[in-house]
C-alpha cells in the first residue's frame, strides 16, 4: 500500500494513457507548451544564455553577417562612388568593397583605405558605428552571462538500485558526485515519487521519500543518497512488477552552495522504473592509494553488481 505524503510539484494529477516520463535526465521537463504564438513564448535572451556554445557562436556570426550585409546594401544604394578609395569595376566587386567597408565601420576598425564621401554615406557610416557599438556591448554581455552563470556540474549514476540495507532490509539508492574539483557546501537532496493511482490510472499521485540523510556539509567525494524502505516508505511491500504497473518515476532535486560563484546552484534528475535495478549493489568507487590517500574513480560511479 502506497502511503502518500502530499507534495505538489506542479505537474498536475491527470495523466494520459501512454506512460511517459515527467522529467528528462538532463533536468528539462517534458511538458509541451501549446496555444501561444511561437514568438509570444520565445525569449532571445534566455535562448542565447541556455543554448550550447556552438549554436551561440553561430547565431552571433549570423547576426554579424546579416547586419553588415544590410549596411552594405545601403552603401550600394547610395552609390559606391561615395566611398572614396573603392575600386569600381563590376556590381559584385562594388558590393564586396561596400561589405568589407561595412565590417570596418561596424567594428570601428577603420583601416583608412576607404572613407565615406557626401552627406548620405557619412550619415549611414555614423549610424552603423553606433549600431556596432551597441551590438558588441550586447554580445559581450551575453558571452559574460554564459560564463558567469552558475552551473551545478553534478553527475549521477545511470541507474538507481534496490539494494540490501540495514536495518530495514533494503533501500532505494543512487550515487552522485561533483564533476569539477571545487567544493560544494551545504548540499541538500530531495526525492519525490510520481506514480499512477491503482484505482484510477488516469490520475498521477506524488509522494516525498524520506532519506537516510537529506543534507551534507561538504561534497569532496561522491554521495550515495539512500531512501530506507521501511514500514513508513511509499515503496514498502512493492515488487518490481508493481513499479512498472504504477509507472513510477523518481524525481531528484538537489541544491548546493557554490563557493566559486558565491551562489546557490540547482540540479535535477529523473529515474524511471526501468532505470531501477533490483537486488544489486554499487561497486566501490572511493578507494585509497598506497600512500593511504583517498581517491575517487568517477568512471565507476554507475558500476554495480547483481546479487545472487
Amino acid at each position: 500500500m502506497l502511503k502518500e505524503k502530499f507534495n505538489d510539484l506542479g505537474f498536475g494529477s491527470k495523466t494520459g494513457t501512454q506512460k511517459t516520463r515527467l522529467m528528462n535526465q538532463d533536468g528539462s521537463f517534458t511538458v509541451e507548451r501549446r496555444g501561444l504564438n511561437r514568438f509570444d513564448s520565445f525569449s532571445m535572451y534566455h535562448f542565447l544564455i541556455e543554448v550550447n556554445l556552438w549554436k551561440f557562436l553561430l547565431v552571433m556570426l549570423l547576426g554579424y553577417f546579416l547586419m553588415n550585409l544590410a549596411f552594405a546594401l545601403g552603401y550600394v544604394c547610395i552609390g559606391v562612388e561615395h566611398l572614396a578609395g573603392a575600386c569600381h569595376k563590376t556590381f559584385v566587386e562594388d558590393f564586396i568593397e561596400a561589405f568589407f567597408f561595412s565590417t570596418q565601420t561596424f567594428t570601428t576598425v577603420g583601416y583608412g583605405r576607404i572613407s565615406p564621401q557626401g552627406f548620405g554615406a557619412n550619415v549611414l557610416a555614423s549610424f552603423e558605428s553606433f549600431v556596432g557599438l551597441l551590438a558588441f556591448a550586447v554580445a559581450t554581455g551575453l558571452l559574460y552571462g554564459r560564463f558567469a552563470k552558475p552551473k551545478s556540474n553534478i553527475i549521477y549514476s545511470k541507474n538507481a538500485l534496490i539494494a540490501p540495507y540495514a536495518p530495514t532490509g533494503k533501500a532505494f539508492m543512487f550515487r552522485m558526485a561533483n564533476r569539477l574539483k571545487h567544493t560544494l557546501i551545504d548540499t541538500e537532496a530531495q526525492i519525490n515519487l510520481a506514480y499512477l493511482d491503482k484505482e484510477n490510472p488516469q490520475v498521477r499521485k506524488f509522494a516525498t521519500l524520506n532519506l537516510e540523510r537529506t543534507k551534507i556539509t561538504m561534497l569532496p567525494s561522491l554521495w550515495t543518497i539512500v531512501h530506507p524502505i521501511d514500514a513508513e516508505s511509499p515503496l514498502y511491500g512493492l515488487t518490481e512488477d508493481d513499479f512498472e504497473k504504477l509507472d513510477m518515476e523518481f524525481l531528484v532535486m538537489l541544491r548546493a552552495y557554490d563557493e566559486i560563484f558565491s551562489q546557490t546552484v540547482h540540479s535535477r534528475f529523473s529515474f524511471k522504473y526501468y532505470e531501477v535495478v533490483w537486488n544489486a549493489k554499487f561497486v566501490q568507487a572511493l578507494n585509497y592509494s598506497d600512500a593511504e590517500k583517498p581517491f575517487m574513480e568517477l568512471d565507476k560511479l554507475s558500476d554495480y553488481e547483481k546479487l545472487s
